[in-house]
């Protein structure tokens, strides 16, 4: 089978077309998980100047109604009361303080569920009444409302400090 010129120049053209069409649905995921990438970096940090600032309210309202929080040597909180208790624990101890920031964040293809990790600092205060001062990683998992909101899943952290620091008297 012969394929003429004008033949050639039409599939040319469909095949340019295709590329064109291809790249642009390509191009519209990159801009929109950029976007995505770019409103949950502001929504961890967000979340994080609400709990430095230690407005529970503030900081339970970016977690969803079906969240788990995974604090260091305790049980999961996995109700909105469990992780206002958990929260008002860690926020309302006189002379605690903790910041974080994200490092990395990945968006599923799907664009439903993004995992965000990074590093924290925090004081607490020990029983002697002294700070201690920890630092460490977090991993937390937003998930996007129906409302096309991103509320945090679930969220665990763990010290990078030797356990042996905690079991001092």
């Amino acid at each position: 089978m012969k394929i003429n010129h004008h033949e050639q120049r039409q599939t040319s053209r469909l095949v340019v077309a295709g590329c064109i069409i291809l790249f642009s649905f390509t191009s519209a995921y990159g801009q929109k998980t950029a976007a995505d990438e770019r409103t949950l970096r502001d929504a961890d940090a967000q979340l994080s100047a609400a709990a430095t600032a230690k407005d529970l309210d503030k900081t339970v309202s970016y977690y969803s109604d079906a969240a788990v929080v995974m604090p260091p040597n305790s049980e999961s909180a996995t109700t909105k009361e469990a992780i206002r208790s958990t929260l008002k624990g860690l926020l309302e101890s006189a002379g605690a303080a903790v910041t974080w920031k994200a490092t990395k964040v990945e968006v599923a293809k799907s664009g439903d569920l993004a995992c965000v990790s990074g590093i924290y600092e925090e004081t607490t205060i020990d029983a002697s009444g002294k700070p201690v001062k920890d630092r460490g990683k977090y991993v937390a998992v937003w998930e996007k409302q129906a409302d096309g909101k991103w509320k945090c899943g679930a969220n665990i952290w763990n010290s990078d400090l030797p356990v042996a620091l905690f079991e001092k008297k």
